[in-house]
Parts: structure tokens; C-alpha cells; sequence
């Protein structure tokens, strides 16, 4: 049934909507409860049926469905379908990256409709299991979505041709749907901060949101600002961490604060950087270039005025980043019971769910708000309590017929359980899920620690299988767990990339250059053989910080008087600030061919707007600091220790010999070949350390090999023609350091 009919179906016969539907859609009761539990009415859903206060969406994130990978598909029809036929779900959020668009190798990065075709014909076949309205559904755009699209709408826009947001005519890049039930709307606004001219892979990694976006953005989240009993909800692809901001320097988390949002839903990062890919951000503790810790800032210190109704509302918001189906087959439902946001995540790496337990109240500490929670507790007298009841959303093939809370004390060595009641479900017409309510004592659990108490909910089903919620803290009076980051989570999210490409990038050519230029100018201004004190072959009576400092520093000094390649490393280091780097194909039409500099791509035809020169800043970060900090700058060292190795061991050897250079080396040096230990006389006549080096040079030259392999294969280019200067200047000084200095 075409979107136009269903939609007529609905307004006209209402009454009659679940007859009509059958003959349209598998029997089963989640089908039959689709007509019953919603109405559409523009953006705006009407959620119908018990429980009153709570409604709950899907999110799906990172499918990568792939024509060398049809397992995603296969699991994506699989699981999902069921799930969500279980689930009953108000929404469905597909935030980015729907198809994969890499080669079988992954370093060709470009639309392939096949791909498109499949991700439409299974997200057809997902909807119709599910016995859900595909008007529900809201799919967004990521940087994959986007790889080598020159144009939106254009012949290689396949997200315009098969996305469920193109086949309902969504237009626009922001997206608004409220929910309503209850007395309390729910607002959900999904924006597309994908790059407008797409660019392929690697250097397609961030969002860019635009001036206009984000005044879009901010219009539709400035719905309903009156109004007390309102949750809002963003959900786009891009964490922020990975988000540029405009040229007036503003950002997506400016927007975000301003309205107070209760959470920011996201993708792209994937599950294999960590589980706790979450991040709060707080208005009086703003952060330019990084934050260390998940939690930003301590809560805000309240007086009992804070209750009053004229009082600020709270700046903050939670970005929770849910982890992808490409590999970690994850899944997300997130609940709002009255104005209280919680989720969990699911695994369907081992198989599909037959129960599902989401407990809406108390929240987890670890993740609620820090400030909002903490004036909800204070206020509680004046404002009424949700507080009361302990609440669990329970979602279940079969029927579960005992459902109990359990509160454990971790104080003691051994936790103990200090609360074990059972919970009734809430009873209604056209109950669109079963809520489960226990009645508590809540302030008994008052604790100035956010971690003590855990819940934890135990469901038994008619077979007699038992099922359990997670074992998660939870603080009453809005005190906040700590959760620390591992180096990886910090890496991605800690991180705000876009600020630091810039001060990174001018740094790295800093420290090059001095590398270069500092030693030069002390060759210059002292006497000729000045560094040569440092030349010392005999290890004895030296401890490995001395033999360190004396290398790094004879390296340093030695690699000026190897002329040719010191002048052939700055010229390539000029040649890197002030010249393309290489030439491609950065769109799937072959038809145009780009340069890249460290400023970002120059698409000849695309930049008439002289206030936009260069496309895909600060994503070319992916290759321009990798190239200077893993091979520009081991090359510079290892060359200068090649010439300090060369040095010393040519002192050795005249050592050896009885020889000298000249006076002044003998009187430095005084020493003769008896004085040379055993274990020095072994490294320098078998060379080690330049054996040593060498190897190293082979990683350097095996690295870079591998980002020019990959830059070739991603756009299409000829090495030979293309970026001669890139990709064979650093062998070329390399082969020729090894050559000078293979011999006295």
C-alpha cells in the first residue's frame, strides 16, 4: 500500500483502520495493535494506549550493508523485524551510514547502487515483519552515504532514490517529529550534517554543519519552549567530537545547550573503540580542544529558589554514541517516562531477544543528567513526585508472569540485598507495552555516594526462564557516578578533532623545521669538529639517559653535513606547505580530477565561491598528520642516526688503526684501541646499530608504501603522474642516506 492511500486510510476511517489493514500485512497482535496506537498527523504523533507515561524509539546506527558483506543484510531481516514487532516502538531512528560504499579491499570508497537496492529491499522486508507504519521510520544520511557524491540529487545521489526519507518526500535537512501522550510531548529533531559536495574516503570522516543548518536546527528545537512537560531529543550521525564548525566558528553544542537537550543520539564511531563512547557537556565549563573525563564539571550547588518556575533552565546535555551493526549487531531502545531518559543497548551477535527488560526509574547515575537530576530531587516537595514507584519496561515473545525488583547494598565486602519486591503491570486499553511498577520507601536510599545502591530486575516467563536487567547503580538525590574513559574512548570522543587539526598541524611543521634549521645554525656558529666530543665507541661508565642525550644530539648535529639530504628534506617539507600533494578522482564520476594540500581538496568547478576554497577541512587531517608525524619525522631521525652511526664508527675505526683525523681529535679524545671494551668492539665492527636502522627504514618505507598504495587505490591516480613528489621523495632520501652512509 503506497504512502498516499495509508494516509487517506487514516484520516477518513480511522474506526475501521486495523480491518483495512489486514489484507495488507501478516496477522499477528503487533500488526493488529499498529492502527490503534498511533495517529499521524504531520510530525506530530499522537502515542495512544497504556502506559500513559512513557513512550520509547529504536535507534539503529552504522548498518554498512555490503555486497561483500550480505551477512549484515541477512541478520539486518533476520533480527530486526521481530524485534521491533516485540519492541512496538513510537519511532525508528536509522542515524547514518546505511551502505557500506567500499571496496572488498577498503581503500576504493564510492557509491554502488546494488548496494542502495539491497538497503531498500530490506528495509522493506524489516518494516513489513515488524507490522509497524514505515511513516515511523526516519533514515539519515553518514559520511558513507555521502562517499563521492558531487552533487545532492544528482546521478550518484542514491540516498535520494532509496532512503525512506526520499521515498516519503522528507525534504529539508532537519527532521521534527513530537510525540504526545500523557500530558508531555516528546521532541525528536534529526538533522543531515553530512558534507553537501561529497567527497570519497578517507577524506570524508567529519560532519559539516552550515550557518543555515544549525539556524534550522535551532528553530525546530525552539518548538514548545513554553511548555514545562517537554523532552527533547536530537539525532544526527556525527558525534560532536567529529563535527567541524562553521566559518563563524560556531557549533552544533552551542545549539544543543541552548535548548537544554536531554540527549544527543549518535553514530559513526562503532563499538570497537569502546563501550562507554559517551560524553556530557555542561554550559559553564566549555571545552575548545579536549575533555578528559565522560563527566564535564561537578553538579551546580541549589538554594531552595531554584524551585521556582521562573528559575534558568539547566545548560547541559548527554551525547551517547550507541555503537554500530556492522560488527557489534547493536540495537538501541531508549525510553522517556515522565521526562526521565533512559535506554539499553542489545547484542544480536548471539541471536535474537525473547526478553528485554528496560527499567525507566530510577535512572542509572552513571548516565543521567548532573544538574537537572539534582533540582528534581530538591524540588520534589513542590513540583509532585515521580519518585515513588520503581518502573521497567518489559518487552517478551512469551508471557511473563513474575516480575520482581531487587535493590542490592554494595557497601558491605559482599553486596547485599536490601530491597526485593515484585512489581504488577499496569493494566489498560490498547496497551502498546507492558510497564511493571513497584511501590518503595525512595528516601531510604538517600546516600552522599551515587554508586552504592544497584538495581536490578528479574523477570520469569511461563516456561520458567528467568531474564535480568543489568546491574547498574542508581542515586536518588541526582548525585553522578564517575565513569573514566579508556585511552581509545578518550581518543574519539575526548577529542575535539576539528579544533585541533590546525594547532596540531603548525606544530608538527614547527618541530620539523626546527629539526632541521637549529642544528644548522650551531654547525654554523661553532667550531668545525665541536660535536664530535659526543663520538665516544666505548659504552663503558655510561648510563643508557647519557648515551641517549649524546645520540639524539650527534644525530642531530651529523645530519646537516650530509648536505644533499638535509636541502632534499627541506625542500620537501616546502614543497608539502606550498604545493599539491597529489592529484585524483574524488567523486564516483571519473570526469573530475582535484588536488589535495594540507588545506583541504581544490574541486575545479566547485569552488566559485571564493569564501569556500578548499572542500573536505579538516577531514584531509586522516592523511596529512599521519604522513608528518609516521613517516616525515622517523625519516629525519633515522637519516641523522645513519650519519651519527656513520661517524662513530669511523672513530672507531681509526681507533682501531692507530690513525688520526687530525689534532684536535686527538686531543679530545686521547684514546686508543686497547681502551675500547668487549662488547663495544662487537657492536661497531659487526655494525648492529646500523643494521638496526635499517630495519627501521624498511618499516618507514613499508608504511609509507601503504598510504600511497591506499591514496592511489581511493582516487583513481598515477603515482608516476599524479604525486611523483609524494610518494617517491621520501624512498629516494632514504635509499640515498643508506647509500652514503654504507661506508667510510
Amino acid at each position: 500500500m503506497d504512502v498516499a492511500k495509508w494516509w487517506f486510510l487514516h484520516l477518513l476511517v480511522m474506526v475501521f483502520v486495523a480491518i483495512l489493514v489486514l489484507p495488507f500485512s501478516r496477522s499477528s497482535p503487533e500488526s493488529e495493535a499498529e492502527g490503534r496506537t498511533r495517529r499521524l498527523r504531520g510530525n506530530v504523533i499522537e502515542v495512544e494506549g497504556e502506559p500513559k507515561s512513557v513512550v520509547w524509539v529504536v535507534q539503529l546506527s552504522d548498518l554498512h550493508l555490503s555486497v561483500h558483506h550480505p551477512e549484515r543484510a541477512y541478520d539486518l531481516r533476520r533480527y530486526v523485524g521481530p524485534a521491533l514487532a516485540m519492541i512496538n516502538p513510537s519511532l525508528v531512528l536509522i542515524t547514518g551510514d546505511l551502505t557500506d560504499g567500499k571496496s572488498k579491499d577498503l581503500l576504493t570508497m564510492k557509491q554502488d547502487e546494488i548496494e542502495w537496492i539491497e538497503y531498500q529491499n530490506v528495509l522493506d522486508n524489516v518494516i513489513q515483519r515488524s507490522g509497524l507504519n514505515k511513516e515511523i521510520f526516519y533514515d539519515l544520511r553518514g559520511n558513507h552515504d555521502c562517499f563521492g557524491v558531487p552533487k545532492a540529487g544528482g546521478a550518484y545521489d542514491y540516498y535520494q532514490k532509496y532512503s525512506i526519507n526520499a521515498k516519503l518526500r522528507r525534504d529539508g535537512n532537519v527532521q521534527s517529529i513530537t510525540l504526545q501522550n500523557g500530558g508531555w510531548k516528546h521532541l525528536f529533531v534529526g538533522f543531515d550534517s553530512a558534507m553537501e559536495t561529497g567527497l570519497r574516503g578517507p577524506t570524508n570522516l567529519f560532519g559539516h554543519p552550515t550557518n543555515q543548518l544549525l539556524a534550522n536546527i535551532d528553530l525546530e528545537l525552539s518548538q514548545c519552549d513554553v511548555e514545562s512537560a517537554i523532552t527533547k531529543i536530537a539525532f544526527g550521525h556525527f558525534p560532536l567530537s567529529f563535527s567541524a564548525l562553521t566559518d563563524d566558528g560556531k557549533g552544533l553544542k552551542d545549539v544543543f545547550l541552548k535548548h537544554s537537550l536531554s540527549a544527543y543520539l549518535c553514530g559513526h564511531l562503532h563499538a570497537k573503540f569502546g563501550k562507554n563512547i559517551k560524553r556530557h557537556h555542561q554550559s559553564n565549563h566549555p571545552t575548545k580542544y579536549y575533555q578528559f573525563n565522560i563527566h564535564q564539571g561537578f553538579p551546580t550547588n541549589m538554594d531552595e529558589q531554584s524551585c521556582s518556575s521562573k528559575a534558568n533552565s539547566s545548560k547541559e546535555f548527554w551525547e551517547w554514541e550507541m555503537g554500530d551493526w556492522r560488527w557489534s549487531r547493536a540495537m538501541r531502545i531508549l525510553a522517556i517516562d515522565s521526562g526521565h531518559v533512559s535506554y539499553v543497548d542489545l547484542d544480536f551477535r548471539l541471536g535474537s531477544k525473547e526478553t528485554i527488560i528496560l527499567p525507566t526509574f530510577p535512572l542509572d547515575s552513571r548516565f543521567m543528567q548532573r544538574i537537572s537530576s539534582v533540582r528534581d530531587f530538591k524540588c520534589q516537595p513542590k513540583r509532585g513526585s515521580s519518585y515513588e514507584l520503581i518502573r521497567t519496561l518489559i518487552f517478551s515473545r512469551t508471557e511473563i508472569v513474575l516480575v520482581s525488583a531487587k535493590v542490592y547494598d554494595t557497601r558491605p565486602e559482599t553486596p547485599i540485598v536490601v530491597l526485593d519486591s515484585s512489581m504488577r503491570k499496569i493494566e489498560g486499553n490498547g496497551s502498546r507495552g507492558d510497564l511493571y511498577v513497584a511501590p518503595w520507601n525512595w528516601r531510604a536510599f538517600e546516600d552522599p555516594s551515587p554508586s552504592r545502591y544497584r538495581l536490578q530486575i528479574e523477570a520469569i516467563d511461563i516456561f520458567g526462564k528467568t531474564s535480568y536487567s543489568e546491574l547498574r547503580p542508581f542515586s536518588i538525590n541526582g548525585l553522578t557516578a564517575q565513569v573514566s574513559w579508556t585511552w581509545r574512548e578518550f581518543f574519539v570522543m575526548g577529542c575535539q578533532w576539528a579544533s585541533i587539526y590546525w594547532p596540531a598541524f603548525w606544530s608538527a611543521i614547527l618541530f620539523l623545521s626546527s629539526l632541521l634549521l637549529v642544528p644548522q645554525v650551531l654547525l654554523l656558529c661553532w667550531k668545525k669538529n665541536y660535536s664530535y666530543e659526543y663520538v665516544r665507541p666505548n659504552f663503558a661508565g655510561r648510563s643508557l639517559r647519557e648515551h641517549l642525550v649524546d645520540g639524539a644530539f650527534l644525530a642531530l648535529m651529523e645530519l646537516p653535513r650530509m648536505t644533499v639530504v638535509w636541502f632534499g628534506i627541506l625542500m620537501y617539507l616546502l614543497y608539502l606547505l606550498f604545493f599539491p600533494w597529489f592529484f585524483g578522482h574524488v567523486f564516483t564520476e571519473r570526469g573530475i580530477v582535484a588536488y589535495m594540500t594540507y588545506q583541504g581538496w581544490f574541486v575545479p568547478n566547485f569552488n566559485k565561491n571564493t569564501m569556500l576554497q578548499y572542500l573536505g577541512v579538516p577531514d584531509v587531517m586522516v592523511v596529512v598528520l599521519p604522513h608528518l608525524c609516521f613517516v616525515v619525522l622517523p625519516t629525519i631521525l633515522v637519516i641523522g642516526a645513519m650519519a651519527a652511526e656513520r661517524t662513530t664508527y669511523r672513530k672507531y675505526h681509526l681507533l682501531l688503526s692507530g690513525k688520526k683525523e687530525d689534532d684536535s681529535l686527538e686531543h679530545n679524545y686521547g684514546q686508543t684501541k686497547n681502551a675500547i671494551s668487549c662488547d663495544s668492539n662487537c657492536i661497531w665492527r659487526r655494525r648492529w646499530i646500523r643494521k638496526f636502522l635499517f630495519l627501521i627504514t624498511v618499516v618507514i618505507l613499508w608504511k609509507h608504501w601503504k598510504n600511497c598504495r591506499a591514496l592511489v587505490r581511493a582516487y583513481d591516480m598515477n603515482p608516476f603522474l599524479n604525486s611523483p613528489i609524494y610518494c617517491f621523495m621520501i624512498p629516494v632520501l632514504l635509499m640515498y642516506a643508506v647509500y652514503k652512509t654504507s661506508s667510510l
